[in-house]
């Protein structure tokens, strides 16, 4: 699918790779609508864009992916500026053992949420357009990260709502492809003081940041991922895995 022309929405758009997200599709021609709960960055960064595409290419809009009111909001105010959403990128997220439900409900629960509120809009079957929807989730996606079991758990959750979503859609005729993001470490804030994140894992801080920093990559690396998986409309239920040593899609044994 070409970018050019289409409207994208992206959560957690104002900072690092949602940042990074919203700039790639901005060079490709799409038009962005920024999600995001900082309002200054957002603001911020809108003003940026606005001077390198053209205020009339962004809209940014204030929401905590939390809240079903102002989710539904923002995707309304994004189809009546628009005219329509193509593209959703399901990017915020947080690591944080120490309040775990939290970082269940926007892991998780938000990207669940945004995607139905998606298919309000793009499901052809409802008279959408289709698209593509992508997810970011991680490497803990695939397999474990020591010390961080609830962001473990909401990542392999993410991985099997999008496949599972992908599934659905080809068999009830949405028009719409899911795919997944899975990189490892990425040079963002995340993992800042990541010790006071970890809760009762907090004598594991050290060697996650250890690991991390072996295996860390730039946010360009997962923009080039996340652009593979819109523009190639072969990929539907892919899970592609982002490292230094170059990107690839897991295969999964699937129910027959």
């Amino acid at each position: 699918m070409a970018l050019s022309g289409r409207t994208a929405v992206v959560t957690g758009a104002a900072m690092g790779i949602g940042r990074a997200i919203t700039e790639m599709l901005l060079q490709n021609g799409a038009k962005v609508a920024l999600l995001d709960v900082n309002e200054s960055a957002g603001q911020s960064l809108k003003a940026v864009l606005d001077q390198q595409h053209g205020a009339q290419n962004t809209l940014f809009l204030h929401c905590s992916v939390e809240s079903e009111q102002q989710t539904k909001a923002a995707f309304q105010k994004t189809v009546e500026t628009f005219g329509g959403i193509d593209i959703v990128c399901n990017n915020a997220g947080i690591l944080n053992e120490a309040e775990w439900e939290k970082c269940v409900n926007i892991n998780l629960v938000a990207v669940i949420r945004v995607t139905y509120m998606a298919l309000e809009h793009m499901n052809k079957l409802t008279g959408g357009r289709g698209g593509v929807i992508v997810n970011i989730a991680s490497m803990a996606g695939l397999g474990p990260l020591p010390g961080c079991p609830v962001y473990t758990a909401t990542k392999h959750g993410v991985v099997g709502f999008t496949r599972t979503m992908a599934a659905s859609s080809t068999a009830s005729g949405y028009g719409i492809r899911f795919n997944v993001v899975c990189p490892v470490a990425v040079q963002t804030d995340f993992f800042s003081n990541i010790s006071d994140k970890m809760g009762q894992f907090s004598h594991r801080a050290d060697d996650i940041v250890k690991r991390m920093e072996k295996t860390m990559i730039n946010v360009s690396e997962v923009t080039q991922g996340v652009l593979e998986l819109l523009t190639d409309e072969t990929k539907n239920g892919e899970a592609l895995m982002v490292r230094r040593v170059g990107r690839s899609c897991v295969t999964f044994p699937t129910f027959s």
